[in-house]
């Protein structure tokens, strides 16, 4: 179970492991699984926290039609801003409810593939992509 590289665009895909029928395998409150979400931010370093700019964590239930995908940055990496970086929206980590309880079979599986992806997606912030992402063992 995890995240598989399908292409450099910071999108991450789900692996093997996803139900044929789409059901969802661990019931989970939306309310819970967003206290999954922060108690994973909880974890990241506050050194690497205060780095961040600019950027929203946010739950989504699905990704766009046709998607399959655990998360989703979206924005400009920290690495590729310039001097010209200025009144932009904010970018935006996408974290799907959904496909991660549909490829997890009980609440621990959840609680690690949350964090998995939350660290993924923050690593994309700071300009790292999935090839190193899967040679550092996230992905």
């Amino acid at each position: 179970m995890g995240l598989i590289h399908i292409r450099p665009d910071r999108k991450c895909k789900i692996g093997a492991g996803m139900r044929e029928n789409g059901a969802v395998a661990v019931e989970m409150a939306r309310e819970r699984f967003e206290e999954l979400v922060g108690e994973a931010l909880d974890e990241v370093p506050e050194e690497l926290l205060a780095l961040m700019s600019n950027v929203v964590i946010l739950v989504e239930d699905d990704p766009p039609p046709g998607e399959d995908l655990l998360g989703l940055y979206e924005g400009h990496a920290l690495t590729d801003r310039g001097w010209d970086y200025a009144g932009v929206l904010p970018d935006r980590i996408l974290i799907y409810r959904n496909p991660i309880l549909r490829i997890c079979d009980t609440d621990e599986d959840v609680i690690d593939e949350v964090a998995v992806t939350v660290v993924h997606e923050i690593a994309h912030h700071f300009g790292i992509d999935d090839d190193r992402l899967h040679e550092l063992g996230w992905g």
